[in-house]
């Protein structure tokens, strides 16, 4: 991708004022971050640690802002990857990404066929990658780096960027299940036929009906539920409309309050649910449809991963504070 000359000289004039200068490509780091590390408050972390090495650093000498704040926030995240690595292998039960539900505040702004997913599904399939090949592939085929940019920042060669980048989109394309990719929802609201397919999966787990639950169900659904080891969840990924309908029934039986609340909404631009007491969210589900079955559920209970969907939307940062 070029960089435009003229845009480059209106952007050195703001050069003095940092935050004048950050802003406009915050939104653009956070996405970033975001799919490097699965979870938004680390994002928002490793965006600020790249705001104040900004705010260091001698940015008169800087040709690109773009590329330079891209390739700060990569290294961050890289290495915060190896930093919770310990923390990844002790965690209990599965992991999922955090939720959220507003996808347009971490699109890409490019235009990549993966600019505006955040689909569970590919969030899962890029954490299986080595960091190296996620970094390539998100700066190169989300983010529209070159890879001559994707070279200088993870300090490869072209070709080793290249490779890196052939090897995870591989993986990519054979994980993205047809016909199921998230699709941007920019209003947060669940469409019709989606609705109808979420009310019925609500009323056949809440009246213990197997028989309804089990055809709502893809044959090879697949349940998985993150816990995190601080609240119940199941321990291992459910496979099997038999299965899944039988734990379904089985928790909601055992669980559930007169005070639950429910209210759809889109989590990852597939359509969700959210389970709420008056404190604030106990869960989120989000369903991954195919044709008029649900092929995946992905199941939120970390009280850790929902505490951003209680609290108000906090103002961008822009100073050390």
């Amino acid at each position: 991708m070029g960089s435009n000359p003229r845009a480059l000289a209106r952007e050195r004039i703001g050069m003095t004022d940092p935050a004048a200068s950050f802003e406009p490509h915050r939104r653009r780091l956070l996405g970033l971050a975001y799919r490097m590390l699965g979870t938004l408050s680390e994002a928002e972390d490793a965006v600020q640690d790249a705001y104040l090495r900004w705010h260091a650093a001698d940015r008169d000498a800087v040709l690109d802002t773009r590329a330079f704040l891209a390739r700060t926030t990569t290294r961050i995240c890289l290495d915060a990857i190896k930093s919770r690595r310990a923390r990844r292998e002790a965690y209990v039960g599965p992991w999922l990404p955090e939720p959220v539900l507003d996808t347009d505040a971490l699109a890409a702004d490019s235009r990549t066929e993966l600019a505006e997913d955040l689909s569970i599904a590919l969030l899962l399939t890029l954490d299986r990658l080595s960091p190296l090949e996620r970094a390539a592939f998100l700066l190169h085929d989300v983010f529209d780096f070159s890879f001559s940019e994707v070279a200088a920042t993870l300090e490869r060669s072209e070709v080793a960027c290249r490779q890196l980048a052939a090897r995870a989109r591989a993986h990519v394309r054979a994980a993205r299940p047809p016909g199921a990719a998230a699709s941007p929802a920019h209003s947060g609201e669940v469409d019709a036929k989606h609705a109808q397919l979420l009310s019925a999966f609500v009323a056949a787990t809440r009246s213990g009906d197997l028989q309804a639950l089990t055809q709502l169900l893809a044959s090879d659904v697949r349940v998985v539920t993150d816990g995190g080891g601080k609240v119940a969840a199941a321990l291992h990924v459910l496979e099997g409309a038999d299965h899944a309908a039988a734990f379904l029934v089985g928790v909601v039986r055992r669980g559930w309050r007169e005070d639950f609340t429910l209210r759809f909404a889109t989590i990852n631009g597939l359509p969700g649910l959210i389970v709420g007491v008056p404190g604030g969210p106990v869960q989120t589900a989000a369903f991954e449809i195919e044709g008029d079955v649900i092929r995946a559920l992905y199941v939120v209970r970390n009280p850790d991963k929902l505490r951003h969907l209680a609290a108000p939307p906090l103002p961008p940062r822009s100073n050390h504070g």
